[in-house]
């Protein structure tokens, strides 16, 4: 069986959609899951506190957690040493697969880190619904790094790892179909992406997977069927924000169809938006 994680960092790399890498940067910094008060960015700090330097604690200042992570990139021992050792041993989390992705938005890494931005996709959309849950006054959103959930910390069992390869695969499953929003998507587009994503170092039945997703029919109600919860939910509004430009009637349609079958309101959708720097649907 395939890597989906693996999967998820090579359909990233492969371009999802023109602005993806603009709105996770705009997610990582002082606006967005690097400001002073953001859940997530205590937790990172707790995770960094340890690997780096104590400058996690900050993830409000500066340019927020991309300056945070891409400055560790660049340490003595490399973090991609790490993100690959991290990639390895399950952790999707451990510094090194946030700092794969910072360094992927900083124009950074390499092919050692292409494994790792899977995993960190993962956790920044989990910091991403933890904020955006926690700020609208959803209970039980945890503080402390024993209580983050799964893909804000590494997998503890075989039943996690399973569970975290299966929240890979539902987020895969979003872009591809917020991608169809217009439309099927044709031959020549599929064709594009796996090309982008075999020379990521994709293997053949990833492929397989990928272009048998992309070439069956919206399925909307099937998508939202794979959601378990109210967290991955709104990681599933996030991922199907990053795969598409939002920049026609048809897009914008899908999104609020989307929002209404996953049960989002008006405040948790807007929040969102904001984290990504995307505007408001009209």
């Amino acid at each position: 069986m395939f890597s989906a994680r693996d999967l998820l960092g090579s359909l990233m790399q492969a371009g999802v959609s023109q602005s993806a890498n603009d709105r996770l940067g705009h997610a990582m910094g002082p606006q967005g899951l690097g400001r002073a008060d953001s859940p997530f960015g205590q937790i990172l700090g707790q995770v960094l506190g340890g690997a780096g330097g104590g400058q996690g604690g900050q993830g409000g200042q500066g340019g927020g957690l991309a300056d945070v992570l891409g400055g560790l990139v660049g340490k003595a021992g490399g973090m991609m040493g790490d993100a690959t050792t991290a990639v390895k041993s399950g952790n999707p989390l451990a510094v090194g697969g946030l700092a794969a992705l910072a360094g992927a938005l900083l124009g950074g890494g390499g092919d050692a880190m292409k494994g790792a931005l899977g995993g960190g996709l993962l956790a920044v959309l989990g910091g991403l619904a933890m904020n955006v849950l926690k700020g609208q006054g959803a209970a039980g959103q945890g503080q402390s790094l024993a209580a983050a959930p799964l893909g804000l910390r590494a997998p503890q069992s075989a039943g996690e790892e399973a569970v975290l390869e299966q929240r890979a695969l539902v987020m895969i499953r979003a872009m591809v179909s917020a991608a169809k929003a217009d439309g099927e998507i044709d031959a020549a587009e599929r064709g594009r992406i796996a090309g982008q994503v075999e020379e990521s170092g994709a293997g053949g039945e990833a492929l397989e997977f990928l272009m048998a997703e992309m070439a069956r029919p919206q399925d909307l109600a099937g998508l939202v069927a794979q959601v378990r919860g109210p967290e991955e939910a709104v990681e599933v509004y996030a991922a199907s924000l990053l795969a598409i430009e939002v920049d026609t009637a048809a897009e914008r349609e899908y999104l609020a169809r989307l929002a209404r079958s996953l049960r989002l309101d008006a405040g948790v959708v807007g929040e969102v938006h904001r984290t990504l720097g995307v505007p408001q649907l009209a």
